[in-house]
């Protein structure tokens, strides 16, 4: 009889040879064991292929898809959480570090504290070695009890990285699939934000890495970068500029009339999103945390080769 396992981690890739190995064995060697990791692979012309098939014939949590060709990032990330089968859920990047510790204790912290829908940890910045080169503080409030609170904050303050935190599998069943248009990922957190409060353990366990050919510095214009997401965008035509920014406003709208509101909070809703549309028409407004040094803490020294599964032997 096969066991589901408690934790579905997905990690959707495309020509990651450089780093896969590295984020595989942080992943395999975490504290926390009863997960299944489903990599689904976008078609790679890479070498990415070739370790995940090697990876796969030495651990038998790793479930292996390869998709024929490239459907882009978005409608990849979609397939790979059609696939999982735990109760709780969380995407991985194929260029990115994560403590050993990571999924223990944001399972820990779900299991504490049942309102919450999603949990992660502190994050750093890490350059294309492993060099930890910016921590940051994380100061949305989305732990309040209040959805117009947690949506105001998402809206307004610099931004974290939830969506690669530990999810309920079944509030994600009930957001809308993460879309293609111009900041399509900030909607999505934010609807998810919608259905509960997250919780964040503060302690530093994911390094996110930061290199030329990360997919939000290789494609820097909007275009670009929803043509990354799925490959269909790159039709003008059928997609100018003014759809890819008027899709992004309307998946707000959208979220606030279908998430489980109360008459009363609705309308908070929709006034904080009022008043941030009227924000965004003053130039240089931004929301990125990168954007943001006045929420950088200051440059901290971590050992990653002790926090990393992995590491020890890369270090040697």
């Amino acid at each position: 009889m096969t066991t589901v396992p408690r934790v579905s981690i997905g990690l959707p890739v495309y020509n990651g040879e450089q780093y896969l190995a590295e984020a595989l064995d942080a992943l395999l060697g975490q504290t926390y064991r009863d997960f299944e990791l489903i990599i689904t692979d976008n078609a790679s012309t890479d070498g990415t292929e070739a370790i995940c098939r090697r990876y796969l014939a030495k651990d038998p949590r790793i479930r292996y898809l390869r998709l024929p060709e490239n459907i882009g990032a978005a409608p990849n990330h979609n397939f790979v959480f059609t696939q999982a089968r735990g109760e709780l859920f969380k995407w991985a990047s194929h260029d990115d570090l994560y403590g050993r510790d990571l999924l223990r204790r944001c399972i820990d912290a779900l299991d504490e504290h049942p309102e919450a829908v999603l949990s992660h940890v502190t994050k750093a910045i890490i350059d294309g070695s492993g060099t930890v080169r910016r921590s940051f503080d994380y100061q949305l409030a989305t732990d309040s009890p209040h959805a117009p609170e947690r949506f105001r904050s998402l809206l307004f303050a610099a931004g974290g990285d939830d969506f690669y935190g530990v999810i309920r599998a079944d509030v994600l069943r009930r957001v809308t699939p993460h879309d293609s248009y111009h900041h399509a990922d900030r909607t999505f957190v934010t609807e998810i934000g919608l259905h509960g409060p997250f919780h964040q353990v503060r302690e530093l366990l994911y390094f996110r890495r930061d290199h030329p050919t990360r997919a939000e510095r290789a494609n820097p214009s909007k275009r670009a970068r929803c043509v990354n997401l799925d490959p269909r965008r790159a039709d003008r035509m059928r997609n100018p500029t003014v759809r890819l920014l008027s899709e992004y406003i309307w998946g707000y709208i959208a979220m606030i009339r279908r998430a489980p509101l109360s008459p009363k909070d609705r309308q908070a809703c929709y006034r904080h999103l009022f008043a941030w549309l009227a924000s965004r028409l003053v130039p240089g407004s931004s929301q990125r945390i990168e954007d943001h040094p006045d929420v950088v803490s200051d440059e901290i020294a971590v050992a990653v080769d002790t926090i990393v599964a992995g590491r020890e032997r890369r270090a040697g």
